[in-house]
């Protein structure tokens, strides 16, 4: 009996041909737990520009975000971005929000996209200042300067600020207005202002022409003699206003036109003097120091 069971197996095996061999290329069970493949699903192609009202196109200083919109308060979820003045995005179906920023100027739309090529054009009312400074006849170096720009809210001409330490000959962007500028020369009170008017499509160069002039404070023993290391100095309208405090030999400031107080510090005592500064005359302001 036993003889005959242990046959059993062997002759199946040679009663049918292959049969090893196909007990061992069944496929495998797949498991349950293995993710399907990802399903792609259909693209478009969102082609965008912006132009002036005027269609003018703008081809420049362009800023491209494209939002996921959700339809509800939850914050969009930005997807692609582009500097490109035509930009093209690969999309999926679904709702977005399209923005343009054109410096401080910018547009948006809402797009709903479904299948196909879609093309956008975005318009924005917008232009630019190109601010300089001068003394006289005399251009004022660009590191000297810097400008503000605000937008005046009823009687306030800074009513909210716009831009700070704008450099000269930045191109600032701006949407179409009036806009109030204050240029700042050196660090102290050389100050001047203006309003000025961005229209759309076009670049506003303005010069604000300054008053003032750049003296180099000194305490010395003898008329044009060694400067004293480590002075403190300070500058005062005759008011007795504090318009500019230094230390050193020889410090700088540059102040517009007026008359003012000096006071050097240096080793206990105290000196001081009367001086005017005349607009485009730079020049030496010494105290000599009293025995």
């Amino acid at each position: 009996m036993r003889t005959r069971l242990l046959l059993l197996p062997v002759l199946a095996a040679m009663l049918v041909p292959g049969a090893a061999q196909a007990q061992q290329t069944l496929p495998a069970v797949p498991s349950l737990t293995q993710k399907p493949p990802p399903v792609t699903l259909g693209q478009v192609t969102l082609t965008t520009s912006a132009v002036f009202p005027d269609n003018q196109p703008i081809r420049s200083g362009l800023v491209w975000r494209v939002y996921e919109d959700k339809g509800d308060t939850t914050q969009p979820t930005i997807i692609a971005r582009s500097s490109s003045p035509t930009p093209s995005f690969t999309l999926t179906p679904g709702n977005y929000i399209v923005h343009v920023a054109y410096g401080f100027a910018g547009a948006s739309k809402r797009l709903t996209i479904q299948s196909g090529g879609l093309s956008e054009r975005l318009v924005i009312s917008a232009g630019a200042l190109k601010l300089k400074g001068a003394v006289g006849d005399s251009a004022i170096p660009a590191s000297k300067l810097s400008f503000s720009v605000y937008v005046p809210i009823g009687s306030n001409s800074e009513g909210r600020l716009v831009i700070a330490n704008a450099r000269a000959d930045d191109v600032i962007r701006l949407p179409e207005g009036t806009y109030h500028v204050v240029s700042t020369y050196g660090d102290a009170n050389a100050i001047m202002r203006a309003d000025l008017k961005v229209e759309t499509g076009k670049v506003t160069e303005a010069t604000l022409n300054h008053r003032a002039a750049t003296v180099t404070l000194k305490l010395v023993a003898s008329e044009g003699g060694e400067a004293f290391a480590g002075t403190a100095f300070s500058v005062l309208t005759p008011g007795g206003d504090v318009i500019r405090e230094a230390i050193g030999a020889f410090p700088s400031v540059t102040l517009a036109e007026g008359d003012y107080v000096l006071i050097a510090r240096h080793e206990g005592k105290v000196q001081t003097r009367d001086f005017k500064v005349e607009s485009g005359l730079d020049r030496d302001v010494e105290i000599v120091a009293k025995p």
